[in-house]
């Protein structure tokens, strides 16, 4: 079965989803690109194709990252499972 997410580095707080129709409640398997390894996460939240979920807990103030890059910070505590996105992350660019 493909991945319902992907993470490019072990370090990676959030994974890119990759499949359409997750729904809160449902058990997601990842797959960390770097490594070969599988990872589960719970989701929170419905997350839609292309957003991130987090793959532990982020605290608020915590940098956000994707794919082995700095994303932007977590201006709200998010949960393991939940919907990474710009509701509760934003760039530290300005």
């Amino acid at each position: 079965m493909p991945p319902h997410f992907l993470v490019h580095n072990p370090t990676d707080s959030a994974g890119v989803v990759v499949v359409e129709g997750v729904t809160a409640g449902q058990t997601l398997e990842g797959w960390v690109m770097e490594t070969d390894a599988t990872i589960t996460v719970k989701a929170l939240d419905a997350i839609p194709l292309g957003h991130k979920v987090a793959l532990s807990d982020i605290r608020s103030g915590a940098t956000i990252l994707k794919y082995g890059h700095d994303i932007g910070k977590a201006v709200a505590d998010i949960r393991k499972g939940g919907h990474v996105h710009v509701h509760n992350v934003k760039t530290k660019r300005w």
